[in-house]
């Protein structure tokens, strides 16, 4: 096709005229944007709080929300989240739509690493004209900013106190002693002067510190023992601390059978030295002393081969671990197994009281092997699985670094 040179003429001038006008055109738009107002809140929230006795149904009947809109949400729920099991302490957020008031979502925080969404949407439906609301569920992870921070002291009195003389969070310091609860009892084997140190996260909301996170490393120096702890992933069945050698941190037993958060008073003062383990006495046990009803727990996996009164014992304990050993968990105001159960590490088996001959609330703890009594602050028990052999050059290099920051 030939053009003449009035077309092409026209065609430059028309394309130039037809680029002004778009470009002045953006810069409008550029402008009004700039200037523009901020949209107004589509929605508002009715925070509700869940208090003693509360239940899910009951709730959101105070909310006055429908009884089938309840129910959807209830059923919608059900694959991710039971909603029947909301806790005390915690809230549900309602979201409403500013300009019908009509329920649009709800939002209930799970635990500390969750929050659940129900959220309604609209499906167009095939076999009518008019639109059907429906309702859909999801756990979606909270989105914490993560800061690395250290903690560090000298212990005087006990670890948790040095702690919260330093300012650290009591959370992140539990989360430490957790790290060495089968290598150090923090009631027992605590001494002036130990020092300990950790590197952990540190979680933030919009800018607000919230909470503790992972503690990454730690080092604890017992009587001038340096212990370590490095949280590390081998693979998806292999997570958890290890210690510099890259054993693990995690043991077939338990070094107390009293978690750290219930230990808080110092090992020079109070009560807390009812009996140690003492052959000339005749005291072959250790004893705890604890607030009424702190939960014991059965320091290895095992099976309960007694639960039950006995006599100067009061209300007793025995579990059978393996061939070897078993341990006794004496003098508590009740049970929470019964004989023949099968008990994992940690679990709860009874709580501290004092039943039988005893002066006071706490728990007295007996190991015994091979039918003998012996001191288990004493007894060194094997790790768990380690880091394998072809694994650890690259453990030792993702620890380096930790390692030099901890000395």
């Amino acid at each position: 096709m030939k053009f003449s040179k009035l077309n092409i003429i026209l065609l430059i001038v028309g394309g130039a005229l037809a680029f002004f006008i778009w470009q002045s055109n953006t810069t409008g738009a550029d402008s009004s944007i700039t200037d523009k107002e901020p949209e107004p809140e589509l929605t508002y929230t009715k925070k509700i709080e869940i208090t003693d006795g509360s239940t899910y149904g009951i709730l959101m009947q105070e909310a006055r929300v429908p009884t089938s809109t309840r129910q959807l949400i209830f059923t919608a729920a059900e694959d991710v989240y039971d909603l029947s099991k909301v806790r005390l302490g915690r809230t549900i957020d309602l979201i409403y739509n500013k300009q019908s008031d009509e329920l649009e979502q709800l939002v209930y925080q799970i635990d500390s690493e969750e929050k659940l969404y129900v959220s309604q949407t609209v499906r167009t439906s095939t076999t009518a004209t008019s639109s059907d609301p429906i309702w859909s569920a999801a756990r979606i992870a909270i989105p914490y900013e993560i800061k690395i921070a250290t903690a560090e002291g000298v212990i005087d009195s006990s670890m948790y106190e040095a702690a919260l003389a330093k300012g650290i969070d009591e959370r992140a310091v539990i989360a430490f002693a957790e790290a060495f609860q089968w290598t150090v009892d923090f009631v027992w084997q605590v001494r002036q002067g130990d020092t300990f140190k950790f590197i952990y996260e540190e979680r933030y909301l919009d800018g607000e510190y919230i909470m503790p996170g992972q503690v990454l490393a730690g080092k604890f120096v017992n009587d001038g023992d340096e212990l370590y702890a490095f949280y590390y992933q081998e693979s998806e069945d292999n997570l958890g601390f290890f210690d510099q050698n890259g054993d693990s941190a995690q043991k077939i037993f338990l070094k107390a059978p009293v978690a750290f958060k219930y230990i808080t008073s110092g090992f020079t003062t109070g009560s807390r030295y009812i009996s140690a383990f003492n052959i000339s006495t005749g005291h072959r046990a250790i004893d705890y002393a604890a607030t009424y009803g702190t939960p014991v727990r059965s320091v290895g996996d095992g099976t309960i081969s007694f639960a039950g009164w006995d006599g100067s014992y009061g209300n007793k304990v025995s579990v059978h671990h393996n061939g070897t050993y078993s341990t006794n968990y004496a003098h508590m105001s009740r049970l929470a197994v019964s004989y023949g159960q099968k008990v994992s590490q940690g679990q709860t088996i009874g709580y501290v009281g004092s039943t039988g001959l005893s002066t006071g609330p706490h728990l007295h703890y007996e190991m015994v092997k091979y039918g003998t009594k012996i001191n288990p602050l004493r007894e060194v028990f094997p790790p768990s699985k380690g880091i394998a052999e072809e694994n650890k050059e690259t453990y030792f290099g993702a620890i380096t670094d930790l390692r030099q920051q901890l000395d």
